[in-house]
């Protein structure tokens, strides 16, 4: 099929390479000349674990291609992803769908022939419709471009599988065996034909299944690091509870981790957008009043990491140098957008700690949005002379580092390991005390 991509941030990039790896023509559209130019040279301006490959053979066949040119992607096919940012507005709260809106609105201009217009983007309930009527007022094919929804399950450092190999995929249509649907099957086939379970389904239903999903994993997250809370003041073991969780098959091991929570561009945003929009748009803010306490139990688990790390400078970090392993919320990125270990170690420089941070892909980034933290490269030249050393992000780069030889750098062997996957007993084997939150 030809098939075209209309913003090629994060979502978008992957997704155009990923369907040219399935023998698709596609072509990516994007507004940012520069990004435009990297993609075309076969190079992601990000991080993402096997995408660089990708784009490198796809852009060297030709297969793959990128433009600046709405005019160029409505010519070009007549399937076209839309997967554009849906960032928060200023109140952190509410999605801003300004640029959705605007790239339909580009896009439908120069449809001039029947096509399916196909919605990624994670945005409330109820904007499938608004896109629907958009794009029949503006596109001079009217009604005979049709409106789907295919929300996106990527996992950052490892969006690449979970498009090519993903758990499900969902079609949202406005009728059961329409045009959107047949085009949709055929773009997907190899993947429905490789056992990945297809799930057909109205506008709003496909709209609310990726709030959905993400809101019930943050709220399984934020569950675990509320026992954590509780095991701290029992002093039992959240890790050995999470572990006994996890035999029970109504809950599964998924997500039952305990330690740092959870960051980055989706989960946060999705848990307050999903609650803002049942509040704004349906009423139904009482349904959904429980997420505001799985945000709060996310950044109490930041400021408790901060309190461990003040218990273990005798009340004060004031002049004290902290060294932080990890800047990107997730190993396997590069993507600091609310990132756990940066605002750890932010909330740490403020209170007047002499703060160095290291990290194998995102240290760029944070030198750009963070230039009041220190950073170093080497991991091990980062933790001279710490005082305290705080694992942060779970690279396996830092898991198989010798705590011996890190002890013989730092002032004195303290860890207070955030995520909790640190070997506790080699690291206190080398002579470290360990600290880990809802650990005795």
């Amino acid at each position: 099929m030809k098939l075209t991509v209309i913003g090629c941030g994060y979502l978008g990039a992957t997704h155009a390479a990923c369907m040219a790896e399935l023998g698709h023509e596609v072509l990516g559209m994007d507004t940012d000349a520069d990004k435009v130019a990297a993609l075309n040279s076969g190079a992601a301006p990000f991080h993402e674990p096997g995408l660089d490959e990708l784009l490198a053979r796809h852009t060297g066949t030709g297969r793959l291609r990128f433009t600046t040119s709405y005019p160029e992607a409505a010519a070009f096919g007549d399937l076209h992803f839309i997967g554009v940012g849906t960032p928060l507005r200023a109140d952190g709260r509410s999605y801003d769908l300004s640029h959705l809106f605007t790239a339909v609105s580009e896009l439908a201009a120069h449809l001039d022939r029947p096509a399916v217009v196909t919605v990624k983007s994670t945005v409330p309930v109820g904007t499938a419709h608004r896109v629907r009527d958009l794009v029949h007022t503006d596109a001079p094919a009217g009604a005979s471009v049709q409106v789907a929804w295919n929300p996106e399950f990527l996992r950052q450092g490892h969006a690449v599988g979970d498009t090519l190999r993903p758990e499900r995929l969902v079609l949202g249509v406005d009728t059961a065996g329409s045009t959107a649907e047949t085009v949709l099957r055929q773009c997907f086939a190899e993947l429905a034909d490789a056992g990945t379970p297809v799930v057909v389904t109205d506008l709003p239903t496909a709209e609310l299944i990726k709030s959905a999903a993400n809101a019930f994993l943050a709220t399984k997250i934020s569950f675990i690091n509320a026992m954590a809370e509780l095991c701290e003041a029992t002093g039992a073991d959240v890790y050995r509870l999470a572990h006994a969780l996890g035999h029970d098959s109504r809950i599964g091991w998924g997500a039952l981790r305990p330690g740092l929570g959870y960051g980055g561009g989706c989960l946060p945003k999705d848990v307050r957008g999903f609650r803002a929009g049942a509040a704004e748009l349906l009423g139904a803010e009482r349904g959904l009043a429980f997420l505001d306490e799985v945000d709060a139990i996310n950044i109490r688990r930041r400021e408790r990491v901060v309190e461990i790390v003040r218990e273990q400078c005798d009340g004060t970090v004031a002049g004290r140098r902290i060294t932080v392993w990890g800047a990107a919320f997730s190993p396997g990125t590069d993507d600091i957008r609310d990132s756990p270990a940066l605002a750890v170690a932010q909330a740490l420089h403020r209170l007047g700690a002499r703060v160095t941070v290291t990290d194998p892909r995102a240290l760029d980034n944070t030198r750009k949005a963070r230039p009041e933290l220190s950073c170093a490269d080497d991991p091990v030249a980062a933790a001279e002379g710490a005082e305290v050393l705080l694992h942060l992000t779970e690279w396996p780069q830092f898991a198989a580092l010798d705590p011996a030889r890190i002890a013989a750098r730092v002032a004195r062997p303290v860890l207070v390991d955030g995520r909790g996957t640190l070997d506790a007993d080699r690291w206190r084997a080398a002579g470290w005390t360990v600290r880990a939150p809802g650990r005795p």
